[in-house]
């Protein structure tokens, strides 16, 4: 999980399965590079568009969620992965819960919230029993 701040900016990243040899360094390329793609496609596109919302491989696809403010979360998945779209509105919905509303947070900068990340353990347990 990668969460993308407006300005293309990590700020924050979370590994449900391990990721082969990704460096932190890795972890911020992947987010730049993403942002730059998805800005690109909404000007390239024939028609308008909110940009690129999943990004398919052989191995695996991003999914992103772009809010009305322009943070993106990014879900990388195996391709036969169903319910992403549905996985990535909860994430933005306990964004919202337990970081927006944590009167000690500051909007873009990053997520350091201890309630966040045990929700989102929480919902990714959920979504694996199913």
């Amino acid at each position: 999980l990668f969460v993308i701040n407006k300005a293309g900016g990590l700020i924050y990243s979370k590994d449900f399965a391990s990721l082969p040899n990704m460096s932190a360094n890795d972890y911020l390329r992947v987010a730049s590079m993403f942002h730059s793609l998805h800005a690109i496609s909404q000007n390239i596109a024939p028609i308008r568009s909110g940009g690129i919302e999943v990004l398919s491989a052989d191995t695996f696809n991003i999914c992103c969620f772009r809010t009305a403010t322009n943070i993106k979360f990014l879900l990388v998945v195996e391709p036969s992965t169903l319910g992403s779209d549905t996985m990535l509105k909860g994430v933005y919905d306990r964004y919202v819960e337990y970081v927006l509303k944590n009167p000690f947070y500051e909007v873009d900068m990053p997520i350091r919230c201890e309630l966040f990340d045990v929700e989102l353990e929480k919902l990714v347990a959920e979504a694996n029993a199913r």
